[in-house]
């Protein structure tokens, strides 16, 4: 039996297993991806199991959500329910005969018995234990039940559980890749449950039979998981499969330095999904989770990671999920991506929005080179996946906002906050702006002169939207920032933008000229008298 399932000789096989009854979590994705990562770098085999015998729980949702989220971060399985291998099939429901058989040889061999005290028996236990200050846990009762007592209870039918037969003295000791040497007194241990009176297995059962059989190495997890070791130790032992290695995984915290749950925000990798972080940036965060390669350097592509990673720098202090240092790693992912996949990302977000196709086109009345902005290569549009998109033609002009916005755009999720009132007139407009530049009437005929000296350019080109605002200053004996400023808001409701004359270029002649009007009007217009 050992050969069968002794893990392979110099083959790392790890997995990961979760349960589908709910969303993939901050912790789950976290644990995923250092098994992913271990097992890529010894070029090893990773496994997706399915551990869904909580079946009350268990959704078809869950389970395909898991799948999305593992796949968005890019941590893709070479054995799994959906890809066959040589040790499945790798949903637990299915192996419902492996467990029957194992826990059959377990009685056969005396080191598990059948247990039929009732829910009322167990209750009364604990309650009896728990007035004597002692802590609650299986007596053992059954275990001195004949064979005849055990037979004629079968025979009437009696619901009953198979429990594993646990030493009463010693202890159980086992080594841990991140924590060290681990002791626990074997009396402090009670008979669990292997097969619960449904017929379905217990985790602690299922999962030492289940990695045996596929031939898991390591088993990488969360801490949470010790406490269940010294048990799951135990079954190795006794079932005659080899002890693969364990590496408990730090606790993840939030920032009051409790257990990170939902209080502290969003925990599912969906939601940051939704909200458009990189999933290279979110790869990247959760590798720090707990992970460091010299304490110094943080950021990492992913191909990096799998070089750099090694179960010996795994803390075992708690990690603390910092979203302003997740913010920070996504802008600078964001930062290194090659302008064509900035395009392409932008362009996803500002349709999501309902931005594009645009509500009004900018007719760039003079070619503008990307050189101009920051000293890159020219764009070449072709490369963008969108020619059969409605919104195609817009596309060089998008690559030049995108290049005047430069490192104010950090996250996907604020595009339309940032670039909004280059698509729409349905933008936000900071009252507080309005009523510091756009409220007196002599702001209102600077706008409106500065509006006519734009309708009347030529050429509404970078360099001319600047020598015509300035030039406007100049005959009118005011300092530049004097018309800048009340333009900026009338143009983007915002006292800060980029580059000022980059926005009014980008923006175009037409709807330059009808914002400025439209504020200058507002600007002129009786302010109506307060309520006394």
């Amino acid at each position: 039996m050992m050969d069968i399932v002794a893990p392979q000789e110099n083959v790392v096989r790890v997995r990961f297993a979760p349960s589908p009854t709910g969303h993939l979590h901050v912790g789950g994705a976290r644990t995923a991806l250092y098994n992913y990562l271990y097992a890529r770098k010894n070029n090893g085999i990773f496994v997706l199991r399915i551990e869904d015998t909580d079946a009350a729980r268990s959704t078809r949702e869950s389970y395909e959500g898991i799948l999305r989220g593992m796949r968005w971060l890019g941590l893709e399985w070479d054995e799994g329910p959906d890809i066959d291998g040589p040790y499945g099939p790798y949903v637990q429901s299915a192996r419902s005969v492996l467990y029957h058989s194992e826990a059959d040889r377990l009685l056969r061999e005396g080191a598990a018995y059948r247990c039929f005290c009732t829910a009322s028996e167990l209750d009364a236990m604990r309650a009896a234990q728990e007035a004597r200050g002692e802590a609650p846990k299986y007596d053992g009762r059954c275990r001195a039940r004949s064979a005849g007592a055990v037979e004629e209870k079968l025979a009437a039918g009696a619901p009953h559980v198979i429990r594993f037969m646990m030493p009463s003295g010693g202890e159980t000791r086992f080594r841990d890749v991140v924590r060290g040497d681990f002791a626990f007194g074997n009396a402090e241990l009670d008979d669990f449950v292997l097969i619960k009176s449904d017929g379905r297995p217990t985790y602690n059962y299922a999962v030492v039979v289940d990695d045996a059989h596929m031939r898991i190495s390591h088993v990488i997890r969360g801490d949470d998981h010790i406490s269940n070791t010294p048990r799951q130790v135990r079954l190795y032992d006794a079932l005659g499969y080899r002890l693969p290695k364990f590496a408990h995984l730090p606790m993840i915290l939030g920032a009051d330095k409790t257990r990170l749950s939902k209080r502290h925000g969003a925990t599912a990798i969906d939601a940051y999904r939704d909200l458009h972080y990189l999933s290279d940036a979110m790869v990247n965060y959760l590798a720090l989770l707990g992970w460091s390669f010299d304490g110094k350097r943080e950021l990492f592509t992913f191909k990096a990671l799998i070089e750099a990673f090694s179960l010996k720098r795994v803390s075992s202090n708690p990690a603390v999920f910092d979203t302003g240092k997740m913010e920070w790693i996504n802008a600078e992912h964001f930062k290194m991506l090659p302008p064509a996949e900035k395009l392409e990302l932008v362009s996803e977000v500002l349709e999501e929005e309902g931005l594009l196709p645009p509500a009004f086109e900018v007719d760039l009345s003079r070619p503008v080179d990307l050189k101009l902005v920051a000293g890159t290569e020219p764009l070449r549009v072709d490369t963008i996946d969108a020619a059969k998109k409605s919104f195609a033609r817009e596309l060089p002009r998008l690559a030049l906002i995108i290049e005047v916005l430069g490192n104010r755009l950090k996250l996907l999720r604020d595009v339309r906050e940032l670039m909004g009132y280059f698509y729409t007139d349905d933008f936000h407009r900071d009252e507080n702006a309005v009523r510091r530049h756009l409220a007196s009437k002599e702001t209102g005929s600077r706008l409106d002169a500065l509006a006519l000296a734009y309708e009347n350019l030529q050429y509404f080109d970078r360099a001319s939207v600047e020598e015509t605002l300035r030039g406007l200053a100049d005959r009118l004996g005011i300092e530049s920032g004097e018309l800048i400023h009340p333009c900026r808001v009338a143009l983007t409701g915002k006292t800060v933008s980029p580059d000022i004359f980059w926005v009014i270029t980008l923006l175009g002649k037409a709807k330059t000229v009808e914002r400025l009007r439209a504020a200058a009007a507002t600007a002129a217009a009786p302010t109506a008298p307060k309520d006394e």
